[in-house]
């Protein structure tokens, strides 16, 4: 019996090369391999329950339950016998399923049920009748996006549940289906962490729910690098009903855990009180850093009379409008690539992207009169030293160019829409290319994008202390990290 994940994860590596992505993209389908499953199983805490109640949605080749079920035989639970539950709708991995599980049923108390229903219709059905009996949840869920009007999303509406992909619709109505004290485990993207569009799920689970572990891969591609996937995944373990109270998190650089290092941090360290967004940040050392640390970091963008916006130009819907350098009649347009450490560079000739766009009557209301702003770029990679890179617009670079065109792939902050004073430009790119900002980013943020509502919900010094900043910052010229890292630590000595 000890074989049978082993022998899933045979047929894994045989089956996920022969897939087509056409038909995991119709699924969502990302087989668990056999390391991760063992992982996951491991979290689940010790039981006196004599009848475990078990749940894997969307099991594939039955990974997670046959890690689960081998926990068991092992001894680590006191369950007298098991009742496992595993829904999948892949004919083409369901006969898989049967062959792997139905094998412990001949040789143990387990009561196996392998459903053909859809997941999201059957169990909003079971939650509209009150059976809320699974006392232990595995889950690796597909992860496909659902639209708003789409009968998956209607149907979650009738349970209470508002969300915009697979994934997190099967963690919701998995806590949704998981008696008082029950514990759920899901490997599934990081993206519920931050955002606007996951606010209505985080706010779902945190009200039935608490997180009791998350365990983060530091290798963006790791996880499911047989199927080439590049979203940045999490596992985390929740407990039905439980109250908030210290958060185990570990981490790892794949999917060996070789380097598996945990730390335990109160729970006002993951999600920070009085955060109306819930945001879910994953700290990976137990030290605090100069962000927490400061009580200068501690004001609004709001406060300061600041706003960010993500750059108004969309180049492919204006292409008749865009030039690759200046001529006569264009403004200048700014792309990511026109910012380095050593200033603002334009035109930037070879730099495969335009230079200038027309300024006419329908490209006005897209551009912003010429000043000093501070912009950030939109897009990075986990891997680069920093998520958060931020520069200042220096307006004489421009010749005298009375409009400014910010593309789409810079977040600018600006003063309804005008620049800003040139002091507070420079101290506010200098704060967010400190290392402290950037590794508090990174602990709420997986993305591979820094969004202007990502910007809107940090804490920065007052407008004076980024004045300051900014005229210590104008003095140096180029600053090196050491340099602004040093100088952030004596913001709130300044501020006394």
């Amino acid at each position: 019996m000890l074989q049978r994940l082993e022998y899933a994860d045979s047929v894994r590596r045989e089956v996920a090369p022969l897939t087509t992505q056409k038909h995991k993209a119709q699924f969502g389908q990302f087989m668990t391999p056999l390391s991760v499953a063992r992982f996951m199983a491991s979290l689940f805490p010790s039981s006196t329950l004599q009848t475990c109640k078990l749940l894997d949605a969307g099991a594939g080749l039955g990974a997670l339950s046959c890690a689960f079920l081998d926990r068991w035989a092992a001894g680590d639970f006191g369950f007298a016998d098991v009742e496992a539950c595993a829904y999948e709708i892949d004919p083409a991995l369901r006969t898989h399923l049967a062959q792997t599980l139905l094998a412990y049923g001949e040789r143990s108390p387990v009561r196996l049920k392998i459903l053909t229903d859809d997941f999201i219709e059957h169990g909003a059905m079971l939650c509209k009748q009150g059976q809320r009996g699974f006392t232990h949840i595995i889950l690796n869920p597909p992860y496909k996006k659902i639209n708003s009007h789409s009968p998956h999303r209607l149907t979650l509406r009738t349970v209470g549940i508002e969300t915009v992909n697979l994934y997190s619709a099967f963690v919701a109505l998995a806590v949704e289906l998981a008696a008082p004290g029950g514990q759920i485990v899901a490997i599934i993207p990081r993206s519920f962490c931050n955002g606007p569009y996951y606010r209505p799920f985080r706010d779902f689970v945190m009200e039935r729910a608490a997180i009791r572990h998350i365990h983060l891969f530091n290798s963006r591609s790791k996880a499911f690098k047989d199927d080439g996937v590049l979203q940045e995944n999490i596992i985390i373990r929740l407990e039905r009903g439980g109250a908030a109270g210290n958060v185990t998190v570990s981490t790892s650089i794949d999917d060996s855990f070789t380097d598996l290092a945990t730390h335990e941090h109160p729970f006002e360290r993951i999600v920070f009180p009085g955060d109306a967004e819930r945001f879910i940040h994953v700290p990976t050392s137990p030290e605090q850093n100069a962000y927490e640390l400061s009580p200068a970091i501690c004001h609004s963008l709001a406060d300061l009379g600041i706003k960010v916006s993500t750059g108004p130009v969309v180049d492919f819907r204006l292409k008749e409008h865009i030039c690759e350098m200046p001529e006569v009649g264009t403004v200048p347009l700014l792309y990511p690539g026109h910012f380095s450490s050593g200033g603002t560079e334009w035109p930037k000739a070879g730099m495969k992207k335009p230079n200038a766009i027309l300024r006419n009557a329908e490209t006005e209301k897209w551009l912003y009169p010429n000043g000093t702003y501070c912009v950030v770029r939109r897009f990075s990679s986990k891997e680069e030293r920093r998520r958060i890179v931020a520069s200042v617009v220096d307006p004489d670079v421009f010749e005298g160019a009375e409009k400014l065109g910010f593309e789409n792939h810079l977040n600018v902050f600006h003063d309804s829409k005008k620049g800003l004073p040139e002091a507070l430009a420079y101290g506010l790119a200098a704060y967010l290319n400190t290392s402290a900002v950037d590794e508090n980013f990174r602990r709420f943020n997986g993305h591979t994008q820094v969004n202007a509502t990502d910007l809107k919900q940090m804490l920065y010094p007052s407008r004076d202390a980024l004045v300051e900043l900014g005229k210590w910052a104008m003095q140096w010229g180029e600053l090196t990290q050491a340099m602004i890292d040093e100088k952030l630590g004596t913001l709130h000595e300044e501020q006394k």
